[in-house]
């Protein structure tokens, strides 16, 4: 097998609300961020959890299973899904531990002791809607709009004008710097909510400081990080989701 043939094949199957992903090939610096990517995606669909079969995988490099660890950083903010590991085999699973990666990524025997760690995790109570919207500045009203209608439904709307800012900066972002057509997401769970916006560009979102500039010259994500709990540009194997997260002290009752 040539440098250029290595690939990881990555099947899902769907366990109940459990996303079960097989994978089959060789894990190195070549299939590392394809990997990476897969299982971010999977973890974005919000299952209850995603459960990685690595029994068909090799991993000639030890440091190389650091990639699930990497998966699970991107995802621990929001939607905060577990991800987990199925290996047979006793050996592979003493190094995933000895390299770090089972003390965030736990890795089990068979699917079903994976299935069984995770039967008391519940995402019972999200609410999601999203929407995709045109490559346009229509965008950002259209956003602002939704946002407003979803909140006032889930009865949130002391998040609303702080949440719409934040889309705002957001779907510009997308407009200004990607060609892509950005794709809104709303999520409410619990006390908390998300906004996010896809595209389809690879570079990561980055807030940009310049030095002795005035509030005038204040970045847009500079603007999202004041306003929101956490913030993060989380990749996926199409481009990327960036999200804002949003608890009640943001709100309109906020405290200065």
């Amino acid at each position: 097998m040539t440098e250029h043939d290595r690939h990881v094949v990555v099947g899902m199957q769907r366990v109940h609300d459990t996303v079960v992903l097989v994978v089959e090939g060789v894990l190195d610096s070549l299939t590392y961020r394809g990997l990476r990517d897969a299982v971010i995606k999977a973890a974005l669909e919000e299952p209850r959890a995603v459960i990685v079969d690595v029994n068909r995988l090799s991993v000639p490099s030890a440091s190389a299973w650091s990639v699930f660890t990497s998966a699970r950083w991107h995802v621990s903010t929001w939607p905060d899904v577990p991800i987990l590991l199925a290996c047979a085999d006793q050996q592979t699973r003493r190094v995933i531990t000895s390299v770090g990666v089972a003390r965030y990524v736990p890795a089990h025997p068979t699917r079903e002791s994976a299935i069984g760690a995770v039967a008391d995790v519940s995402l019972h109570g999200r609410r999601r809607s999203r929407a995709q919207l045109p490559p346009t500045a229509v965008s950002v009203r259209v956003a602002r709009s939704l946002i407003q209608a979803w909140l006032t439904a889930w009865a949130r709307s002391d998040l609303a004008a702080v949440a719409a800012t934040v889309a705002t900066v957001l779907v510009e972002n997308v407009l200004a710097h990607t060609d892509s057509a950005p794709v809104l997401v709303l999520e409410n769970y619990r006390d908390t909510v998300t906004v996010a916006v896809e595209d389809n560009s690879h570079r990561p979102a980055v807030r940009h400081e310049v030095a002795g500039c005035g509030a005038e010259m204040l970045s847009g994500l500079s603007i999202v990080a004041a306003l929101c709990r956490a913030w993060g540009s989380t990749p996926t194997s199409s481009g990327k989701t960036v999200w804002a997260l949003l608890g009640p002290e943001c709100g309109l009752g906020r405290r200065e």
